[in-house]
């Protein structure tokens, strides 16, 4: 794992089918050195588990238009119960204030808003990428 770029996960879990922005999001990454895997919308839950784990990928980014953003608890209680607690979390989208606090107490690392600039999203995506890295390095 060390010396190899942050791996991350771009997808849109439940019915939400708007994928502009994770596409951008997925383009913006790759653009700025890491490995990112895109996935089409209208993924289930179990999926982005299981890819998670078969791809040791550090950070899954989910991106929600249509209030999916309300089942990502699911899906971080999924990814816990897997045994990949270390795996960073992110909401990008329309994520009113109080589903963001929701959001955040579930585990989600970070939220970003519409007009987030596109250089905060890879400063944040490396970080993040670094804190699963320490945290598996103590596992070790």
């Amino acid at each position: 794992m060390v010396g190899r770029p942050p791996k991350v996960i771009v997808t849109k879990i439940g019915f939400d089918g708007h994928d502009r922005g994770s596409r951008v999001i997925a383009a913006c990454l790759r653009d700025a050195g890491m490995e990112v895997i895109y996935t089409p919308p209208w993924q289930e839950i179990p999926t982005v588990v299981k890819l998670t784990m078969e791809e040791d990928a550090d950070v899954i980014g989910i991106s929600s238009l249509a209030t999916d953003h309300l089942i990502v608890p699911k899906l971080v209680a999924a990814l816990r119960e897997a045994g990949m607690h270390d795996v960073q979390v992110i909401v990008g989208g329309i994520v009113p204030a109080k589903d963001e606090e929701m959001l955040l107490k579930s585990g989600v690392a970070q939220v970003f808003h519409p007009g987030t600039s596109l250089d905060d999203v890879v400063v944040a995506v490396r970080s993040l990428s670094e804190t699963r890295r320490a945290l598996q390095g103590k596992k070790s």
